[in-house]
């Protein structure tokens, strides 16, 4: 059996509010394997931020369990829980996040001051990372003298530079158009094939028609857990 980058048993999540305790997520049970490309997707008010902020170690869970390559992370101490996230996941959002003080260079690179990377070795690897994106001629530029769709290629390298095993993208293409959407899609691809677990957010069914597994969320519940027909065509 394949390695499982994510295993959660159980997840539950509850927030106090105004009117009482509400539950985010239900008892999520859910596996995935090292190297698979899932899209998370439901409506508004679904579960499926919840969970993503979950995955992410940016929350913890109320109830359940959630293994995150191997390591039962749920209830982790908080400067273990930081040093696992920042050496396994790459971050990926809607926003981009980027510095906008900061040119691309030493936005790509800030994963690794929080790794303790000396300055040099960290500036070096940034511009490895910018070039796979295709940008390393923009290292110095700074994020508003760039484009919408080069800016996310740039949160995608920031993403790649501790060499992580999972990304997690929530959704990266929101504020893209859709030819530009296409291009980012296919980089993810792209590094799918080179073995990185994907697991992205979308509400938007031709980007999550990328993914070779789509799970949809409804009411803090798993509803339906299905492979896309290419995925689905490969098995065969």
């Amino acid at each position: 059996m394949a390695e499982a980058v994510i295993r959660v048993v159980g997840l539950c999540k509850s927030y106090e509010t105004a009117a009482g305790l509400f539950p985010a997520l239900k008892g999520v049970d859910l596996m995935i394997e090292r190297g698979e490309f899932v899209a998370i997707m439901g409506p508004s008010g679904s579960g499926k931020s919840t969970f993503m902020n979950l995955l992410g170690c940016l929350d913890t869970p109320t109830m359940g369990e959630y293994h995150l390559v191997g390591r039962n992370v749920a209830h982790m101490p908080g400067d273990e829980l930081a040093i696992l996230r920042n050496r396994t996941i790459g971050f990926v959002f809607q926003g981009f996040n980027l510095l906008p003080r900061s040119n691309l260079e030493d936005n790509v690179a800030l994963p690794l001051v929080y790794a303790h990377v000396e300055r040099e070795p960290r500036r070096e690897k940034a511009r490895q990372m910018l070039a796979r994106v295709g940008l390393d001629a923009y290292a110095k530029s700074l994020p508003a003298r760039i484009s919408g769709g080069q800016q996310q290629r740039v949160a995608i390298a920031r993403a790649l530079i501790n060499s992580p095993r999972l990304i997690l993208a929530d959704e990266p293409t929101g504020n893209l158009d859709s030819h530009t959407s296409e291009e980012i899609m296919a980089l993810f691809g792209q590094l799918n094939d080179e073995g990185i677990t994907i697991v992205l957010v979308t509400h938007e069914a031709d980007i999550a028609a990328h993914a070779k597994r789509q799970v949809r969320f409804l009411d803090g519940h798993i509803v339906s857990d299905v492979a896309t027909p290419a995925r689905a065509l490969a098995s065969c």
